[in-house]
Order: C-alpha cells, then structure tokens, then sequence
C-alpha cells in the first residue's frame, strides 16, 4: 500500500511539475492533480503496453524514440479522460504541450524513482 501512494505521489510531482513548466498544461486544484496522478498510473499501467505493442514496428524504427509520442499520447489521453468521463479539473491544450509535458514528467519520475527508494 505505501508503494503505491508513493508512486501516486510521484507522479502528482511530476504532473505539477510539467504543469508549472509547461503553458498549455493546467489544474484547478491540488485534490484534481491528485485524481490525475492515480489516473495518469492506472493508463500507464494498462493501455501503455498495449500501445507499445501495437507500435512495435515504429519503436523498432525509431530506435525507441517514437515513446516520447505514445507518452504524450498519454498524457492528452489523461486529460481527455479526466475532463470527459470525472469532471476533473485537468487540461492539456494541445499535442505540442502534451508532448513537451511528456518529457518533464518522464525526467522528474526518473529522479524521484532514484532518489526514493521502494
């Protein structure tokens, strides 16, 4: 249980802080960036995989770089859901943030991840 508040955590950071970073990227509140946060973890955990697997051939062509696209991808998607299914105050305008949002979120995960230990 305490691993998983502290993934939530982690990516409530991240979350802030590609919103603090990025124009496009917004929340109403601390409580909606929360919701995302656990969101956010639960698309990472299953639909990722499966996109990665049906992008397999354009991975594979990019040398993994096309990741940074389904991430952004994903983000957008968490926004979509969040907004349109919860009434979560969380926004992405656009791929263009969502993508450069993708990348601050995937940098402040890999330190957190390093400096924490599980």
């Amino acid at each position: 249980m305490r691993g998983i508040l502290l993934r939530i955590l982690i990516n409530a950071l991240a979350l802030g802080t590609a919103v603090y970073f990025i124009d496009g990227i917004r929340y109403d509140s601390i409580g909606d960036l929360l919701l995302v946060a656990i969101i956010f973890g639960v698309l990472n955990a299953f639909v990722k995989p499966i996109l990665k697997f049906l992008t397999c051939p354009l991975q594979i062509l990019t040398l993994g770089l096309f990741t940074l696209v389904l991430n952004a991808l994903l983000l957008w998607l968490t926004a979509w859901v969040a907004n349109g299914f919860l009434d979560i105050g969380f926004y992405v305008d656009g791929f263009i943030p969502a993508f450069f949002g993708a990348l601050i979120v995937s940098v402040v995960s890999i330190v957190a991840d390093f400096l924490i230990p599980d």
